[in-house]
């Protein structure tokens, strides 16, 4: 067991492990959030029988209940390895570098030579976000309080435009933090080879467009919503 956290091969698998489960939030994240893009097409934004409304009782159901803190749970290992390993590479290099990596073509990469910066911003972000969504909804949940309306949250966030610009930023570093890891991640897992990480770099480009556009669309559509 000791040798899963002092290997080379043990970081990287804990560092592709817990990323996966940033895919897979942000999967589930998105799904919901993109129901009040819907509900705006069909007339049902702000309505509690919408689909933004019924997925946000989705996800206070038990099983999701259990499954969201375990996602999370998996991202904030990913977060705290990432700082952990660049700060023993530091150490043991004498300069900044990110965790080893075998293919050159990935050392190119502009994303994987900033990981941890783009890291850092998304971290930074999801803590900003947490203070408007999370603390109004699951937390008032957790506490007994009722919970406040999300189409509210929505277009009280975004309401004002700076704020749907510093929210883009974000999702432009994680764009370029997931067009890196997600395949970087499948790779080292064993679920790679010669050909498949030429398709698992396309697949994962375009995973995290959608991610972008998909959160993007979310934002810019609460902005209308709320003139």
């Amino acid at each position: 067991m000791a040798n899963i956290f002092t290997s080379s091969i043990g970081k990287k698998l804990i560092m592709s492990i817990s990323g996966l489960f940033l895919i897979i939030f942000l999967l589930l994240h998105l799904t919901i959030n993109f129901f009040s893009v819907i509900d705006s097409c069909t007339g049902n934004f702000g309505s509690p029988d919408g689909l933004f409304a019924l997925g946000c009782e989705f996800m206070s159901t038990p099983i999701v209940t259990i499954m969201v803190p375990v996602l999370a749970f998996g991202f904030i290992i990913h977060i705290i390895y990432a700082c952990y390993l660049t700060w023993n590479n530091i150490q043991t290099r004498g300069g900044y570098n990110r965790y080893e990596v075998a293919s050159k073509a990935r050392t190119e990469s502009w994303a994987s030579k900033n990981m941890l910066v783009l890291g850092i911003i998304v971290l930074g972000f999801i803590a900003f976000h947490l203070t408007h969504f999370w603390d109004e909804m699951q937390l008032k949940e957790f506490m007994g309080q009722e919970a406040s309306d999300p189409y509210i949250l929505l277009t009280t966030t975004f309401g004002r435009w700076w704020m749907v610009i510093l929210y883009i930023v974000w999702f432009g570093a994680l764009w370029f933090h997931l067009t890196h890891g997600f395949w970087s991640a499948f790779q080292t897992i064993g679920w790679s080879n010669r050909l498949w990480e030429k398709r698992l770099k396309v697949i994962g480009y375009i995973f995290a467009t959608i991610i972008f556009l998909g959160f993007t669309t979310v934002a810019v559509n609460a902005f209308i919503q709320a003139m």
